[in-house]
């Protein structure tokens, strides 16, 4: 017979009620005002975001790198295993409750991650962090992964968004170091949303995680028109929807 759910925290948040469910002894879920946010049992996408975007980090003397989302700390945790010691890696989490969910009850899941010196959480806002840095206030990153639960969708009402807009996409190459890369994290393809980062700056691909059932969608894009691939060549795109690996 199959467990049944046990709601072990519940709170308050913009997005309706936020809670924090679990099953047995490792099975977690997340949920906001009803809707699954994420599981433990389903977490290769978040994983793979981190993965692609920082594999080709552990070279740089100090990288530094940008999470905006916590979720269950899995993206968080891929990036750590990617970098290198001298990594410095800050997470930026708007709902308190969830960054005392990953230092508690969900802290095994990800072997603490938020442990790990290499680790800053700011409770805010990512786009804060991304002002910053596009300012000089903040050092700029070398890669900035945007695991959020509502991605971009694409659509035309998008234009002012204050993350997938033209004038927050144009902040966020200015807050990358050169060569600088980005990561979106989607439920779904966006249309047209790799357009919207070629005409910031940005070159582009879509990728697809996993295999078979249903596989989220991840964008991931490099200053000056650069996309690396998963052999470590650099190759030029027009920024042109749906070109990569699907």
């Amino acid at each position: 017979m199959t467990r049944p759910w046990v709601t072990l925290d519940r709170v308050a948040s913009a997005g309706g009620e936020l809670e924090l469910r679990a099953r047995g002894g490792r099975e977690f879920l997340i949920t906001v005002a009803g809707r699954v946010l994420m599981t433990s049992a389903a977490h290769e996408s978040e994983s793979a975001l981190a993965q692609w975007l920082c594999e080709d980090l552990a070279a740089n003397r100090r990288p530094r790198v940008l999470i905006g989302g916590l979720g269950m700390g899995y993206t968080l945790r891929a990036a750590l295993d990617a970098l290198p010691r001298s990594a410095a890696v800050r997470v930026c989490e708007l709902e308190p409750a969830v960054v005392a969910w990953c230092r508690g009850p969900l802290a095994e899941l990800t072997g603490r991650a938020l442990e790990d010196p290499r680790v800053e959480v700011v409770v805010a806002d990512v786009g804060a962090s991304l002002r910053a840095a596009a300012s000089g206030a903040l050092a700029r990153f070398d890669a900035i992964a945007l695991d959020l639960f509502a991605g971009p969708r694409g659509t035309r009402d998008e234009d002012d968004h204050p993350l997938w807009g033209a004038a927050a996409l144009a902040e966020t190459v200015r807050a990358l170091a050169p060569g600088g890369a980005l990561g979106v994290w989607c439920e779904e393809p966006a249309p047209g949303f790799a357009k919207r980062l070629a005409r910031a700056g940005l070159g582009a691909q879509l990728r697809r995680a996993g295999r078979g059932g249903r596989r989220h969608a991840i964008y991931l894009a490099r200053r000056s028109g650069q996309v690396r691939g998963r052999n470590g060549r650099i190759a030029r795109r027009g920024g042109a929807e749906g070109i990569g690996d699907r």
